[in-house]
């Protein structure tokens, strides 16, 4: 019987929980065997064997760890990527450019696919959102009027209340001490749905 590598199985737990972390389901044999340049078969062996040993449980199709089990049993909870900024398109989402993952209840956020901004500036303290605090951002490429959104102008992310018109399109700042932002068109790139306050 070939030896399988004790290292190998290690990292193969801990990219499960990464994965199951970052997607909310555990990967495929063939996403095991491309993330470690392996062949699906030996990929699927290795699973196997770890669930003989104890390591996992595995029944063919979903991996179960401790802490993959802990973030099941958490009902309703969802954990939302908190990006520091929006990049050039819709919001970059790599693994290094996400610094934490932040549980919510999905109660409060609602369906759909999230991320977290953190606000800077003022140009929205009339509705209570300052610089620091989170801004819980429902991912979407069109919106209504009156929502606030994230929207891309001119390769810069704003934040701002959104109104097609006529002929173009106004972002409102909630701020009174600053002027509309009237576009062509621009890029959104969610809706606001939460303000999480920086209480620091």
């Amino acid at each position: 019987m070939i030896k399988r590598s004790e290292d190998l199985m290690r990292r193969i737990i801990e990219f499960a929980e990464e994965y199951y972390l970052r997607n909310n389901v555990t990967p495929s044999v063939r996403t095991i065997a491309g993330e470690f340049d392996i062949n699906a078969s030996t990929a699927y062996r290795y699973l196997v064997e770890m669930n003989e040993r104890g390591l996992i449980t595995y029944d063919g199709s979903s991996i179960g760890t401790e802490k993959i089990n802990k973030m099941r049993s958490a009902s309703g909870a969802i954990k939302v990527p908190l990006v520091g900024r929006i990049a050039c398109g819709m919001p970059d989402l790599a693994e290094e450019n996400i610094e934490e993952y932040i549980s919510l209840p999905e109660s409060m956020i609602g369906e759909g696919q999230h991320f977290i901004l953190r606000a800077s500036g003022n140009s929205m303290i009339d509705i209570g959102i300052a610089t620091g605090d989170l801004v819980v951002i429902r991912q979407t490429t069109c919106a209504e009027n009156g929502q606030v959104v994230a929207a891309l102008v001119d390769n810069e992310a704003t934040l701002k209340r959104y109104y097609k018109e006529k002929d173009h399109i106004r972002l409102h700042p909630e701020n009174k001490r600053m002027k509309d932002i009237i576009v062509d068109d621009c890029i959104i790139q969610g809706i606001a749905v939460k303000v999480i306050k920086d209480i620091l």
